[in-house]
């Protein structure tokens, strides 16, 4: 599964790009107000940050001023991904711009149908929610699940990237239902590194090794 950072931190980005972990990064327009950056100027810097996709959202609501705003941020870098809105305009800019060989992806998906009406359109992700959807009394999980299987139902190439990550529970039942992207906070990245065990092994060993009174070179 892949890894995608959801910040528009550019620090933040560059020490998880340096572990080999990050596979790509997605931002909205709340992340962007948050790092108190110009939008292009951030979103030029974080796609010279990693080789892979860097989702830049679209704010428009109408198809018309989708694409115009999009041929702004694609001349950007060549790994900018446009993100649009699940709805029928979103989607209309969606078919338009993977015909012209542009990344999308298409955010904002709380149902399977929306998912499949993505995948229809030629979006290159979909983005499903879960953290909000388990916000709102539904599982998450579970639409991930369904997205999975209809996807491969019919064989659509659309990837499965999970957003709105809380926890790494989220991480590890995404990975085992089979999505193919994870975008999350960097707090949750680094997170998963951590286990009780994991330190109280550390801490043995260097117990251990100071007895020795030895040192390594």
């Amino acid at each position: 599964m892949k890894f995608f950072v959801d910040t528009a931190d550019t620090a933040e980005i560059r020490e998880l790009a340096e572990t080999g972990l990050l596979d790509g990064v997605t931002t909205n327009p709340s992340l962007i107000h948050k790092a108190g950056r110009d939008f292009l100027e951030v979103t030029k810097e974080i796609a010279g940050l990693v080789p892979g996709p860097v989702s830049a959202e679209v704010v428009a609501l109408d198809h018309k001023e989708m694409m115009r705003e999009a041929e702004v941020l694609r001349k950007i870098a060549d790994n900018v991904c446009i993100k649009v809105p699940l709805t029928l305009d979103g989607l209309k800019t969606c078919k338009a711009l993977t015909e012209d060989g542009t990344m999308v992806n298409v955010t904002l998906c709380f149902s399977a149908n929306q998912a499949l009406l993505a995948a229809k359109a030629g979006a290159t992700f979909i983005s499903p929610f879960v953290g909000r959807h388990d916000d709102n009394g539904f599982d998450g999980m579970e639409l991930i699940r369904d997205i999975r299987l209809i996807y491969d139902n019919y064989a659509y190439d659309t990837q499965i990237l999970v957003a709105s990550i809380r926890h790494s529970v989220h991480v590890l039942e995404s990975a085992k239902i089979g999505a193919d992207v994870a975008t999350m906070p960097p707090a949750v990245i680094k997170g998963l590194v951590k286990h009780v065990l994991t330190d109280k092994g550390i801490e043995g060993f260097l117990a251990d090794w100071a007895k020795t009174g030895q040192s390594i070179g």
